[in-house]
């Protein structure tokens, strides 16, 4: 137990040591439409799908891409908001031996051929939209995309609605000229659905590339195999005590095309037999509409999220009471934001902690037992974490001590798309570096410090954003914080917080100074603090430290340069 710490006090009713079983990532699906033919699968916007017409729309996008050229490792792209094309299209691709490669709808043009070119996406699956469209289509015979399979939403909307999109919608719609070899998604599913099974081995085939920063901000495909994403479904189902097959609603409001809803949102409800309120974005009146009327169960989401959810006016008024439990990932859960939503909801919000390398949840608070403020829980069944030095990755530091996090499990990565020097970088002795910061306390749960390359050297001493972030946000006026080290000539950085205040609320600088002197070290204690009316996020709604980094960077050399 020494080597397994977690195990003095970890929940009684799960086996850290049960079993995870691997298998092709398409039979999450295939299973749930045996179980569960008649259950709804997809709820979008008033238009539910059941498993069985899930699965049988899939194994015709199946059958259509493998008349296409998919056979088995063609990369197929997803260029998609969260829809019914989301999930039909992702299955379809595996059933057809391909391999999904997910992208951002928010990517500008050169991300998407740079990851079109790095990754060898042949095929494309989008929408007829402004926003997409015109995006992909030049690439096509540019690069090494071949082709494009295009989706209407219309198409996929209940009635009066897929009426009503095309006019309401009309600038949102695109109007100009269409590839040639273009394939209406609709076309793609105009077949009996008889595909050609392909062999699939589960830890060796790669299923999703999922492309991340890593731990060196450059951009790699991180190659998840059917057995990695399976494992994670199945240990997130284990940890989730007391989910009821084929009876949970899932809250479907993070981006798929991100990892974490992508394991819990999507494949996750899907191995379970849930059913999916599935929203193209998460839109704080509509969501708490949804949660309202349609009764979800389940709730994955970010910090950001739920910080809104507790200062939205409306909440008080609706009835929340249908949510089972919410989990938090993405970034770190702040302390004033979990017990605020508990508080105003009743509902068992627990943090999580993962990553794209390890598809991604290797720790989470428990739903029943001890949840220790600040930490992000124990490892997942079937996981090892342990904290190592930061100068050699092969030796473990005591509990208590600081150090970089490392995971082993078998939802961790079989490497990086084509980068084996990156792969060896990052896994070692069998553990994946996370280039997180963390400490393990002797009950084997884990604090998330920071992430290494936003330690801020501060004259030599080490500052944590994310002790700064938390103290920030005790103050009552705060709705949202981001602490960066900014350049500064005299200690090389400073800590400087972005703060926004909450509708209605007024708080100055030297107000919050004084505030944070009896909460923080001086050492910690911002430089400078400044308001903003919105602060930047990243595609899943995280609070991004990267564009403020740039500005600040950016003033601090024209400065210099100025003389």
């Amino acid at each position: 137990m020494q080597d397994r710490p977690w195990l003095r006090n970890y929940p009684k009713s799960i086996d850290w040591g049960a079993p995870i079983p691997r298998a092709p990532l398409q039979n999450l699906l295939l299973d749930s439409a045996v179980k569960y033919p008649d259950r709804p699968c997809l709820d979008f916007m008033g238009r539910r799908y059941t498993y069985a017409e899930v699965r049988d729309l899939a194994q015709r996008a199946a059958a259509g891409f493998q008349r296409l050229g998919v056979k088995r490792g063609t990369r197929v792209g997803l260029l998609l908001p969260n829809c019914p094309y989301s999930i039909i299209a992702y299955f379809g691709v595996l059933l057809a031996g391909g391999i999904v490669v997910n992208y951002s709808p928010l990517y500008a043009a050169p991300q998407l051929r740079d990851q079109v070119e790095n990754s060898g996406t042949e095929f494309m699956v989008t929408l007829d939209v402004e926003l997409l469209y015109p995006k992909v289509a030049p690439m096509v015979g540019t690069t090494c995309l071949r082709q494009l399979i295009v989706g209407s939403l219309a198409d996929v909307l209940p009635f009066p609605k897929n009426v009503l999109y095309p006019i309401a919608k009309r600038k949102d719609l695109y109007r100009g000229a269409r590839k040639a070899n273009d394939v209406a998604f609709r076309d793609l599913l105009q077949n009996d659905g008889k595909f050609t099974p392909v062999q699939v081995d589960p830890e060796r085939d790669v299923a999703v590339l999922q492309y991340t920063g890593g731990t060196t901000g450059v951009p790699k495909g991180a190659m998840l195999t059917h057995a990695n994403l399976y494992a994670n479904a199945h240990q997130a189902l284990l940890w989730l005590e007391g989910a009821e097959w084929g009876r949970e609603k899932m809250l479907g409001a993070l981006p798929f095309f991100h990892v974490f809803a992508m394991t819990v949102a999507m494949n996750l409800a899907i191995y379970i037999g849930g059913e999916i309120i599935l929203h193209p974005r998460f839109v704080l009146d509509d969501v708490l509409r949804d949660i309202h009327r349609k009764r979800p169960t389940l709730v994955p989401g970010v910090p950001t999220m739920f910080a809104a959810i507790n200062q939205s006016p409306k909440v008080k008024r609706l009835d929340l009471r249908s949510i089972k439990f919410c989990i938090s990932g993405g970034a770190p859960l702040p302390v004033q934001v979990k017990q605020k939503f508990e508080d105003l909801t009743g509902c068992k919000l627990v943090e999580g902690y993962g990553l794209t390398e390890a598809s991604p949840v290797a720790a989470c608070n428990p739903l029943y037992g001890v949840n220790k403020a600040g930490s992000i829980g124990q490892p997942l069944p079937g996981t090892s974490i342990v904290i190592t030095d930061r100068d050699d990755p092969k030796r473990i530091v005591d509990p208590g001590q600081r150090g970089e996090i490392c995971i082993a499990g078998p939802q961790v990565m079989a490497g990086y798309w084509n980068r084996p020097e990156d792969t060896a970088k990052v896994i070692v002795d069998g553990r994946l570096r996370t280039g997180d910061i963390g400490a393990m306390d002797e009950d084997g749960y884990v604090f998330l410090i920071d992430r290494i390359k936003d330690l801020i050297l501060v004259g030599g001493f080490n500052v944590y954003p994310r002790n700064v972030e938390e103290a920030i946000y005790q103050h009552s006026a705060v709705a949202e914080v981001t602490v960066c080290g900014v350049p500064d000539q005299r200690l090389g950085q400073a800590v400087k917080a972005f703060v926004r205040v909450r509708e209605g609320s007024m708080l100055t600088e030297p107000e919050l100074l004084d505030f944070l002197r009896s909460r923080i070290g001086k050492h910690e204690l911002p430089r400078q603090i400044e308001f903003r009316a919105q602060l930047p996020k990243t595609l899943v709604g995280k609070l991004s430290k990267k564009e403020l980094v740039e500005e600040e960077t950016a003033k601090f050399q024209a400065a210099r340069a100025a003389g």
